[in-house]
């Protein structure tokens, strides 16, 4: 039989099981995948984020031997914010593991650690799961708790910059200039940014079922997406969903959030329109755990410990541990549209 004592190996350690953990079964990762946010390990928990308004001023003339125009400096500020603390665990208790008897060519040793990592692998799903609630958040300008109604950081405030005013793109109406509607929203994007974006920076919009759906079947915009559709290879007959179509230079994707469509989610009549590749406008700190070997370290992804019961040996704990902030220190580019 198993006994405790397996949670003494090397194995179980704090840097072996950082190391160890990986994210299994789907979870919504389009935010991630995308590379939007630039990592930022930090060695503290605090994040000053320094500003610069460098706005571009016209030079007036002068006649000839009067003083140059003077350069005034720009006005500078930092903003503090902190680093958010992600945590969960679970208990493994010793009947629990003095329960699994060897099998086939499997050692207990084995089974005991399969049987851990599969719950820390559970753990590391819902780690996953809130870091995409959180880059979803950053995207909009409001990072919010688990609870979807406590703010932990609103950035247009902490920023003081007015929240655009959502764009009605009357997709229920047959004879919508769709295109000029599009070209006006970037225009507006590229002109808040005062220089951020670059040559390559590209627009991207997460989509809602509703407004996707009317997107793509709207009079003025269906030949254009069935020609898109029809250059895709290997299109399933049925059609795909959770898709992604390019229009007017952004690339509008259908964004699959969590099955229940509320934990994350984007409202099904809206589309929230962010830049990728713009300098500086998101960041995704990490700072270090809270514990011994890291601190003062420079911040990882994600932790994770085992704390045995020394005293009894009746279970041991594992536990993970983030410390993520997903900043988005621009929020004056984004920009949310409604299908009506």
């Amino acid at each position: 039989m198993a006994s405790m004592d397996i949670f003494n190996s090397s194995a179980f350690s704090m840097t072996s099981l950082t190391g160890a953990i990986d994210k299994v079964d789907y979870v919504p990762q389009l935010l991630g995948q995308l590379g939007i946010f630039e990592p930022m390990p930090v060695r503290t928990r605090t994040v000053w984020v320094d500003r610069r308004d460098g706005a571009l001023t016209l030079i007036p003339t002068s006649p000839t031997g009067a003083p140059p125009e003077e350069l005034v400096k720009d006005d500078r500020d930092a903003v503090a914010l902190k680093a958010t603390r992600l945590a969960k665990g679970f208990t493994l208790y010793a009947e629990e593991v003095q329960g699994i008897r060897a099998f086939g060519s499997e050692t207990e040793f084995m089974q005991v650690q399969a049987e851990y990592l599969r719950r820390m692998a559970d753990v590391r799903t819902d780690m996953e799961l809130t870091h995409e609630y959180h880059r979803l958040g950053a995207l909009q300008g409001v990072l919010l708790d688990a609870d979807g109604s406590t703010v932990i950081y609103d950035y247009f405030d902490e920023f003081g910059v007015a929240e655009a005013a959502a764009i009605n793109f009357e997709l229920d109406v047959d004879t919508t200039d769709v295109h000029k509607a599009i070209k006006d929203l970037v225009r507006s994007m590229i002109r808040a940014s005062r220089g951020a974006f670059t040559p390559g920076t590209t627009i991207h919009a997460i989509c809602g079922d509703d407004f996707y759906d009317a997107l793509v079947s709207h009079p003025n915009v269906e030949k254009f997406y069935l020609n898109q559709q029809a250059a895709r290879e290997l299109q399933a007959a049925q059609g795909q969903v959770w898709e992604s179509f390019r229009l007017g230079g952004v690339t509008f994707h259908n964004y699959r959030g969590t099955d229940d469509n509320s934990t994350v989610a984007i409202d099904t009549d809206e589309a929230k329109f962010f830049p990728v590749g713009a300098r500086g406008v998101f960041k995704k700190a990490m700072a270090p755990a809270e514990f011994g070997p890291y601190v003062n370290t420079m911040g990882q992804d994600v932790y994770a410990m085992n704390i045995p019961d020394r005293d009894r040996q009746a279970w041991t704990r594992g536990e993970q541990y983030s410390y993520p902030l997903y900043l988005c220190q621009r929020p004056e580019v984004l920009r949310k549209a409604t299908r009506t």
